[in-house]
């Protein structure tokens, strides 16, 4: 019979798992991982312990292919199915080898071996080992996709990774990029340009590469995919389009080239002379050509632009100073790269700082949210914030109108007899001034010193009296304003209303010598009812109303 239970260390958690605990049609015990509901969980334990005894008994069969084959076997049929949907083959080869991976290291054979358990321990060990979180969430969504695969196949009754959380990269971060400044960028396009070929890229092509990449955010093997067909220069404004066999997202991308940009791009074509198919820039096998190390074209090209940099000092502690500086460093102080994909980061960056629109930033870089938009590729350095808080209006120096208005307050509104103000601070609240602090003046008032004075005094008292008197008359049980509708009804707050007799009256010993005190002469036969009277004062009104 199925059981559900919970580990050991989650029993005193509500938001823990419930595991199922059950037989297969071959008699094995199987462990699965349930819901954090515990009815959901055994909903789902009796389908599954139903449906193994359905398969022993022979009331169901299994497919032929569940029965006879692996799971390498059902890997390759995933993997036909990827290539019927027409996905690329770089992400079709990537999603594979790490479905294999983690189905050797787990060690399924067959499709009843496969336990969500296994596959978050088998990631734990990697990460143990040196693998960052980003990878693993890597390895868990290429598992995901063909776990589902074979749920929706009806090879599989539930997704064992389902219930696997992804895990918070935020945490681990091994390959932060930075944005390139301005006076950065320019000196590495210079360095690219009259630098010797690397990786196979000559240096003009590397220069017009990063102008590109700067210009339109274009990935690289996106850029490796460009022909001179791709440009529409005589256009009004010129276009450069990627084909959606070569975007990531799967469509075709259009993005709008710069006046300037098409310039260089003109004479650069012209040097070059390229033929009508062939690509202008073979660094992605995807589009046909190589697979090339952007990375290391782009270091050493910063490494070269920083070293001039550097040459440029004209005293020793100039150079110091400049040695010290992460300006044209491939990796500064905190650990973030300037890789070739930072040229998409910068691109970003820039738009923001010319004031451009999220909504607008967001559709010139292809993003499906804006979130990855603002929190990863826009970057703010320490010059910016500064530049930012300087715009802020300075309080703290006021305007020479409100310089005026504090003079002429001062002189008109301001008492100048010696009144003292009386703030809203616990030490102002003292027991000799028992009214509250919306009631309690603004000023005290002082011995008057000459007779004027003295009727200013005597006029706002007077007014500061009547205010009181017309507020307690509002809201006593007496007030014809607003009566209080809780002294209405004695017989629903007699507690309340017994210690607002107990503060207003004078207390006698009980003539009935029972050791109980009671509020002389408060109460009138009319106002109460004896049953009232009698329970919670414990005598009758009546009998000493005389």
């Amino acid at each position: 019979m199925a059981s559900i239970y919970k580990r050991t260390q989650d029993k005193c958690k509500k938001r823990a798992f419930w595991y199922i605990g059950y037989k297969d049609h071959h008699g094995k015990r199987r462990t699965i991982k349930g819901f954090t509901d515990r009815a959901e969980t055994e909903r789902l334990a009796v389908r599954m312990e139903e449906e193994a005894s359905m398969i022993k008994n022979g009331l169901k069969q299994l497919p032929d292919a569940e029965r006879y084959c692996s799971v390498a076997d059902f890997v390759k049929r995933f993997r036909q199915q990827l290539i019927d949907r027409d996905v690329s083959e770089f992400h079709r080869d990537q999603t594979i080898s790490r479905i294999t991976r983690i189905v050797t290291e787990c060690d399924f054979h067959t499709l009843q071996e496969i336990q969500g358990d296994k596959i978050e321990r088998c990631l734990s060990d990697w990460r143990q080992a040196g693998m960052s979180k980003q990878t693993s969430n890597h390895y868990l969504k290429a598992m995901r996709q063909f776990s589902l695969w074979l749920v929706k196949t009806k090879r599989l009754v539930i997704d064992y990774t389902a219930n696997i959380p992804l895990l918070n990269v935020r945490t681990d971060r091994r390959h932060d990029r930075r944005a390139l400044s301005q006076s950065e960028f320019e000196r590495l396009v210079v360095a690219a340009e009259t630098g010797p070929s690397v990786v196979g890229i000559a240096g003009p092509d590397r220069a017009m590469m990063y102008l590109l990449a700067a210009a339109t955010g274009l990935r690289r093997g996106e850029i490796g995919s460009l022909t001179i067909e791709s440009f529409s220069i005589e256009a009004t404004p010129a276009t450069v389009t990627v084909n959606a066999s070569y975007s990531k997202h799967r469509k075709s991308d259009t993005q709008v080239l710069p006046t300037e940009l098409v310039e260089y791009l003109l004479k650069w074509l012209q040097q070059k002379k390229p033929q009508k198919q062939e690509l202008l820039f073979p660094v992605s096998k995807q589009s046909g050509g190589l697979d090339r190390r952007t990375s290391e074209m782009m270091q050493k090209d910063l490494a070269h632009a920083r070293a001039s940099w550097i040459k440029e000092a004209v005293t020793s502690e100039e150079k110091m100073e400049r040695e010290k500086s992460d300006f044209l460093k491939y990796q500064d102080r905190e650990g973030r790269f300037a890789d070739f994909h930072a040229t998409r980061h910068t691109f970003i960056t820039n738009l923001g700082r010319a004031g451009v629109s999220a909504k607008t930033t967001q559709k010139l870089a292809r993003h499906s949210d804006i979130r990855l938009t603002m929190n990863v590729y826009s970057h703010t350095d320490l010059a910016e914030k500064a530049e930012a808080v300087g715009k802020l209006p300075q309080h703290w120096k006021p305007t020479n109108s409100q310089a005026a208005d504090s003079k002429s307050v001062s002189q008109s509104e301001v008492p100048t007899t010696g009144w003292e103000y009386i703030g809203s601070a616990p030490e102002a609240q003292t027991d000799q001034n028992r009214q509250s602090v919306s009631q309690r003046q603004n000023w005290s008032q002082p011995k008057a010193d000459s007779e004027g004075s003295s009727q200013v005094v005597a006029s706002s008292a007077l007014v500061a009296k009547n205010s009181l008197e017309s507020t307690t008359v509002a809201t006593t049980p007496g007030g014809a304003r607003t009566p209080n509708p809780r002294f209405r009804r004695p017989m629903l707050y007699p507690i309340e209303l017994r210690v607002q007799l107990q503060e207003n009256s004078s207390w006698e010993r009980d003539p009935g010598g029972r050791n109980r005190r009671f509020p002389l002469l408060l109460l009138s036969p009319d106002s109460v009812t004896n049953s009232w009277r009698s329970r919670y004062l414990g005598f009758n009104c009546g009998e000493i109303s005389g």
